[in-house]
């Protein structure tokens, strides 16, 4: 038997939905899943900002998904490191040998104006704040300037989300099936 708190019901009644209720204090409404899709789709490259060498980081395991699990170009950013995963680390975004598609943040909530600036500066289309991760002047000052944002999720899961990838952490997906996957 399963229990399943009363703030994991969707809407429709699903499991693991996303709350249609707003948290207080946010207003700030960011793309919808059809939105978050098409951005994956049109994506590229993605650089990493705080990302850390660090098993136990989100960070870490995120980046081993996607270089393992996605067919995205993958760049890591952290002024501290040299190497993560086998693959070099740049300072900033600006070092970064190419313009990314997308900027996915693992910063705290002081230093992301300083991360929206230097992703302006560099010209990448999309900022994706982390799960937990929420500051609206940020994402009203990245969109009047053409950015896509896209807060409070992980590239990570959206990704397997819509890839059909969940299933494999045991979430519902919503498709019901008795057909393997051949993929």
């Amino acid at each position: 038997m399963s229990f399943i708190a009363p703030h994991d019901i969707g809407p429709a009644g699903d499991a693991c939905a996303v709350p249609a209720v707003t948290p207080p204090g946010r207003t700030w409404v960011g793309p919808s899943a059809s939105e978050r899709l098409a951005i994956l789709r049109r994506t590229k490259s993605i650089a990493i900002v705080g990302a850390s060498a660090n098993p136990a980081r989100a960070s870490y395991f995120v980046a081993t998904y996607l270089l393992s699990s996605s067919p995205f170009e993958v760049y890591f950013v952290n002024p501290r490191a040299t190497e993560i995963l086998g693959h070099p680390v740049y300072p900033s975004l600006a070092a970064l040998p190419v313009v990314p598609d997308l900027v996915d943040v693992f910063r705290r909530h002081d230093d992301l104006p300083t991360v929206l600036e230097e992703t302006l500066a560099v010209g990448a289309r999309t900022l994706w704040l982390q799960l937990g991760s929420w500051h609206e002047e940020v994402a009203r000052l990245g969109a009047a300037a053409g950015l896509e944002v896209v807060m409070d999720r992980c590239v990570k899961i959206e990704h397997a989300r819509f890839n059909g990838g969940l299933h494999l952490a045991g979430f519902d997906t919503g498709v019901i099936t008795s057909r393997r996957s051949l993929r």
